[in-house]
């Protein structure tokens, strides 16, 4: 296993389009489990392939119950929204957003289709806080940050913030 690299806005391949998996082998097993290694380095609780540099229809997310045990993740390959009901308003974070968490309304109840690694249909029905991680991290499979959800007034805001540190030559990995 190894930590890959968390691409940052504004880096291009967070906006490509993804690629739909085809063929479940050993090579997408690795990276899956590269990812969830990646996404608890950060640490975080979800992370797309695309924030990895790879254009892929891949997720990973936490599932973790007991925070004093050993963590859980599930991956979701080429997962999709099939239905959805009401809304909610939750604070988010992103670890390809450096810096910035802010209020994003979401479905507040979503029904996911999506394959396993070993390419079975699964069908997931949830709500609440995991509901709005999964669209966060299926945002990322079509291109889309959190920073895509605010107000024009704070996302130019923040691409402000972020023209200044790359003109000051601020690291970003």
């Amino acid at each position: 296993m190894s930590i890959h690299k968390i691409y940052k806005y504004p880096e291009p391949v967070l906006r490509q389009e993804t690629a739909k998996i085809s063929v479940f082998d050993d090579k997408l097993a690795e990276l899956v489990r590269d990812m969830a290694e990646t996404m608890y380095d950060a640490p975080g609780i979800g992370l797309a392939a695309p924030q990895i540099g790879r254009a892929l229809k891949l997720i990973v997310v936490d599932t973790t119950k007991d925070k004093e045990g050993e963590p859980e993740y599930m991956p979701l390959i080429n997962p999709e929204i099939v239905a959805h009901e009401g809304s909610q308003v939750d604070e988010e974070g992103c670890l390809s957003v450096l810096d910035l968490t802010a209020s994003v309304k979401r479905f507040k109840k979503i029904t996911v289709s999506y394959q396993d690694l070993h390419g079975q249909p699964q069908e997931l029905t949830t709500e609440d806080r995991f509901a709005v991680v999964l669209q966060h991290e299926i945002d990322h499979l079509n291109g889309v940050l959190f920073i895509d959800h605010l107000s024009p007034l704070k996302r130019s805001l923040y691409k402000r913030k972020v023209k200044k540190w790359l003109a000051d030559g601020q690291e970003f990995s």
